[in-house]
């Protein structure tokens, strides 16, 4: 599909909510008594990925078309310039992806999977869901998209090694960044306001974790500006900055939730970057 669409971001908010905090706030804990079975805990992943397919199909027939065409497929492109929005709908893809694996896996961890098997079963929910969303495209006018379905997987792979991880996991966050400015309501395919990055965080590493450096963050990024717009130029930026790491601060000082969500988020204006535009 090009763009990621509004009910897909109320998924991710679901399973963000955030991450580990959500899942053991809003999971209903079983009444004690005795632990899940290996069996009911599966059921449970296949209750819980289902629901979301059913969720994908009954908006995708109500909004989107779905089944209304025959089924087709096409290339939509990566990160070209003659492309609709520059690559930045396949980070929003990957991304989506990634966070809702997070998520899911938190759920999953709270109804007892060891975390290795949470996390392969949280990226397996997420990549089923959002691909079974791609293969509804194929049967609207959006069309299948290869691109999308290959983002989405590297989203479920990287959602895997970086849950069941811990030690990279202390390295490494994959971040959107939304700016104060929204162009439209739907700010989930809001491209002109949105940045992706990789975070690398030093305080993961011994060295640095009783020195200042371990306030300290690296960033890789891409966004693109001007695709809403055909009479301005486009713009497709890659950029490099350091920032300040909140999740360490706030874990400092027992602020847990929040640390949790600010390793999906980036705040703006927190980060001083260097850019270079390819067009």
């Amino acid at each position: 599909m090009i763009f990621i669409r509004p009910i897909l971001f109320s998924f991710l908010l679901a399973c963000l909510g955030p991450a580990s905090v959500w899942a053991e706030e809003s999971a209903a804990p079983d009444d004690g008594s005795r632990p899940l079975s290996q069996e009911e805990r599966r059921q449970r992943v296949l209750r819980t990925t289902m629901t979301g397919i059913g969720v994908v199909t009954l908006w995708g027939v109500s909004q989107w078309d779905y089944f209304s065409r025959t089924p087709h497929a096409r290339s939509e492109g990566w990160f070209s310039s003659d492309t609709d929005s520059g690559g930045a709908d396949k980070l929003g893809h990957m991304y989506t992806t990634y966070v809702c694996s997070h998520g899911l896996a938190a759920l999953y961890k709270h109804w007892g999977f060891a975390k290795k098997d949470a996390a392969r079963y949280g990226a397996f929910s997420s990549f089923a869901i959002m691909g079974y969303m791609e293969l509804g495209d194929a049967f609207s006018e959006y069309g299948f998209s290869y691109e999308d379905m290959l983002a989405n997987t590297a989203g479920a792979l990287m959602g895997y090694i970086l849950y069941q991880d811990d030690d990279l996991a202390d390295k490494i966050d994959f971040r959107l960044e939304y700016g104060f400015e929204p162009t439209k309501i739907d700010f989930t395919t809001d491209y002109e306001n949105q940045k992706f990055l990789l975070a690398l965080k030093l305080n993961g590493f011994d060295w640095a974790r009783e020195t200042l450096w371990c306030h300290v963050e690296f960033h890789l990024g891409y966004y693109t500006r001007g695709y809403e717009d055909q009479e301005i130029d486009h713009e497709r930026k890659i950029y490099v900055g350091i920032g300040i790491n909140l999740t360490d601060l706030f874990n400092r000082h027992a602020w847990e939730k929040t640390a949790t969500v600010l390793r999906y988020i980036q705040i703006p204006y927190t980060s001083i970057t260097a850019e270079h535009n390819f067009d």
